[in-house]
């Protein structure tokens, strides 16, 4: 994979595949925002454990590029051409140059993390005493704490779980991390190239 280095431009070429309509919104409008029904129809039934990870990602990631009016999720997009979705029937791959500074770069593997509602550590060690923890008060799912009745009964740990997550927006190595971004909104002008299924 292509080393990419963010701190040395003002300017980052980025991928993000969407719907063919998307295109539609960016002639007519000349932006493009994410909207929650858009969620809900592509991820149906387990919609609301995505929304409920974005609506946190969004509270977070505002802090540090904050959202215009009127939005409310994040544009999912990759960082090299390498890592791109593919295109599938029914969507395109829009190349997008924007400011590094409109833009939102994160580590795939923490995100991975939050995805499955565990705890993001600082290292290995860290880790295992998290596990440790776990085992002394008898949870085998670390999943319940956030999205079961462990939560209750164990709130502190709860707690702590979901402040790791802040982790997620730390400063990473560019050479080793798979890395992903996010923006609020894709505006006409920096769509520099379309590709169709």
């Amino acid at each position: 994979m292509e080393n990419i280095s963010f701190e040395s431009s003002d300017r980052i070429k980025l991928w993000t595949r969407q719907h063919k309509n998307v295109v539609n919104q960016l002639n007519e409008h000349g932006v493009y925002r994410v909207r929650k029904e858009y969620i809900l129809d592509k991820m149906d039934t387990i919609s609301d454990y995505y929304l409920n990870l974005y609506d946190w990602y969004s509270r977070n990631a505002s802090k540090i590029v904050p959202r215009p009016e009127g939005v409310i999720y994040p544009i999912w997009l990759s960082v090299s051409h390498e890592m791109m979705l593919q295109p599938t029937e029914g969507t395109v791959i829009l190349e997008i140059e924007a400011d590094r500074s409109e833009v939102i770069i994160t580590d795939m593997d923490k995100w991975g993390y939050i995805v499955n509602y565990f705890y993001l550590p600082l290292d290995s060690e860290d880790e295992e005493k998290h596990n440790e923890e776990l085992r002394r008060f008898g949870i085998s799912n670390e999943l319940s704490l956030i999205n079961g009745d462990n939560g209750n009964f164990y709130p502190l740990l709860k707690n702590k779980v979901i402040k790791s997550w802040e982790r997620l927006f730390e400063p990473f190595d560019n050479q080793s991390a798979l890395l992903q971004a996010t923006m609020w909104e894709i505006r006409k002008e920096q769509v520099v190239n379309i590709i169709h299924a």
